[in-house]
């Protein structure tokens, strides 16, 4: 008869993790909340300081546990930067070797935006695209003077989808734009002049003002056109 093996368990710094997570949801502490002391979570998580410890610090590092020396704990704030270092790591070690992750992010990046221009189309006539309006302008002026601004060009993708009203969004697109923008040494100079990157945008905001739904999935695709050329330069 074959004994199978038992699952192992858990070390008590895990389990300490997990504890303190479901001591927050218990509570219903949300971002920003106090979390109990060390010596409190100690004893209602009946582990040693040294699990406690350690369990905090691997909360602290993906984000649920915030530690602020002198002040105490607290409930973390959503962030998405470990997930920004951990592609971006990857994206450039893949270009050593021929790979060219950084593409795939992007080819995401596009069908996420192609998705959420639709979605803006459909709350109608009445969302409020004034302040796309004066990030264009603010684009076009730039690209007068001779270079778009990664800042203005982040912007207008992100004061775009406001009116959906999903915050997760604006986190999303923020991510994928940190890690092109941190490997932008090796994706060299844009190939596209600036009057071209600001008519690209301006396709997108007119289709969308005008409810072309058709039309503002093509202005999507022609926009990360540049972006897919200057990703296919450095990898297959």
């Amino acid at each position: 008869m074959t004994t199978v093996p038992r699952p192992a368990r858990p070390s008590r710094a895990v389990e300490a993790q997990e504890g303190v997570k479901d001591l927050i949801v218990r509570r219903g502490l949300v971002a920003g909340d106090s979390l109990p002391t060390e010596s409190e979570l100690m004893e209602e998580l009946r582990v040693s300081r040294n699990s406690v410890r350690e369990a905090l610090k691997a909360l602290q590092a993906v984000g649920i546990v915030e530690i602020r020396h002198g002040f105490g704990m607290f409930v973390g704030r959503m962030s998405l930067a470990g997930l920004v270092d951990e592609l971006t790591f990857h994206s450039r070690i893949t270009l050593q070797n021929g790979a060219n992750h950084l593409a795939h992010l992007v080819e995401i990046r596009e069908i996420l935006e192609s998705g959420l221009v639709q979605r803006l189309i459909e709350l109608g006539p009445e969302v409020d695209l004034t302040p796309v309006a004066d990030v264009m302008a603010r684009m076009e002026g730039e690209a007068q003077a001779g270079l778009v601004s990664p800042e203005t060009d982040r912007l207008f993708h992100d004061v775009l989808y406001r009116p959906l009203g999903n915050p997760l969004v604006s986190r999303l697109l923020g991510a994928f734009w940190d890690v092109y923008y941190q490997l932008r040494d090796a994706l060299g100079a844009p190939d596209e002049p600036p009057a071209d990157v600001a008519r690209r945008h301006r396709d997108i905001y007119t289709a969308v003002l005008k409810g072309d739904t058709d039309a503002a999935v093509a202005a999507v695709h022609a926009h990360f056109e540049g972006v897919r050329n200057r990703t296919a330069r450095i990898g297959g």
